[in-house]
């Protein structure tokens, strides 16, 4: 349920909402950067907790840029990593936001950084340095935008969100750079097809299978357009590898019950045998606006779902004893003396269905 109702926050910072729910762990403290849509624009906020129950509310860590920078319409959505002596962070910039009071960020979204000796700051923004870059015709032309990052075999790994399109095509794609205070360099293919339509990134590794789990938003559309539907997840042995077929549904409007249509960006942290999740949503149908941080909770360790290969596939036909190709569906099977029937429906050569087998 909501462990942080939009409103609370300090100086009416998080009023219209607060969403993107990015956690982790140093020590004994909590940290979660929120995105407070306030007065001014929507802006990282910071919020720290002991027990995940009760948490102080800081304020925003990071200041809109002067008129013309990039993060002019928003400085939000902060992921953070620390290499040993600084604390880095790289966070959404963009100059375009609808007219107030709302002020929801619009495309292109660039991924902008800046640093700081602790945790909790305070932040210095790298004023003018672009870790990377949307590409004009490339599938990251619109957004190029931050996500969770993990240093793998002495690289560091950003799982940042791409778009590109009038009707944009979300996906997920990986930056790579040995410098945090460097450049990155942009994968020439995103790690899952664009018509997943999925955004935004929460990674966690499970030892005991060696498994690394992926967490996403997936966005839905309906009469009323798009929005953030669910949370997904997807799992593989190699953070450089991921198949669209391995993944599951963790958290939608069926298991999460005081939400009103929306489900949005999800961050996780393991907290003794459970992973907690946070993702935001909202118990009126208001959709970008008016949103609240919310908390799950999943059981240690993931293990994911076991998968068997159809009995019948649809890729490769089979074919009838006259040696027509099947196109069946929606299946029953029957056992009679000793030998299995399966029936199905099939398309004929006249309108409506038959019965096959």
């Amino acid at each position: 349920g909501p462990i942080i109702r939009h409103g609370a926050g300090l100086n009416r910072c998080d009023y219209l909402g607060a969403r993107e729910a990015i956690a982790f762990q140093v020590g004994d403290t909590y940290y979660l950067h929120y995105d407070g849509a306030g007065p001014r624009g929507w802006l990282a906020c910071l919020a720290t907790s002991k027990d995940l129950h009760n948490w102080d509310l800081k304020g925003p860590v990071l200041e809109l840029g002067a008129k013309g920078e990039d993060d002019s319409g928003t400085a939000s959505s902060p992921w953070t990593i620390f290499d040993g002596k600084l604390w880095h962070m790289f966070y959404v910039g963009t100059p375009f936001t609808t007219p107030p009071p709302d002020r929801i960020p619009a495309v292109p979204y660039y991924t902008l950084t800046a640093t700081a000796p602790s945790p909790a700051g305070p932040w210095t923004k790298k004023i003018g340095f672009k870790p990377f870059r949307t590409k004009p015709g490339s599938y990251y032309a619109d957004t190029a935008s931050p996500g969770q990052i993990i240093k793998y075999e002495g690289e560091y790994l950003m799982f940042f969100s791409t778009a590109s399109g009038k009707t944009l095509k979300r996906t997920l794609s990986i930056a790579r750079t040995r410098d945090l205070d460097g450049h990155w360099t942009i994968d020439p293919e995103p790690i899952l097809p664009p018509e997943e339509q999925v955004e935004n990134s929460g990674l966690y590794f499970e030892p005991p299978n060696n498994t690394w789990f992926l967490f996403t938003n997936h966005i839905g559309l309906d009469r009323e357009g798009e929005y953030t539907e669910s949370t997904w997840v997807y799992w593989s042995k190699n953070p450089n590898r991921w198949d669209a077929a391995n993944k599951a549904v963790v958290l939608d409007d069926k298991n999460c019950h005081w939400n009103v249509r929306i489900i949005g960006m999800p961050s996780v942290v393991k907290v003794k045998d459970r992973l907690a999740l946070f993702y935001d949503a909202t118990a009126k149908d208001t959709g970008n606006m008016g949103r609240d941080v919310g908390l799950a909770w999943l059981k240690l360790p993931l293990v994911p779902p076991t998968v068997q290969t159809a009995a019948i596939s649809n890729v490769y036909p089979r074919r009838d004893s006259h040696g027509e190709i099947l196109d069946a569906h929606d299946g029953v099977l029957e056992y009679f003396e000793g030998q299995y029937y399966f029936y199905g429906t099939r398309y004929g050569s006249t309108d409506g269905y038959q019965k096959t087998n």
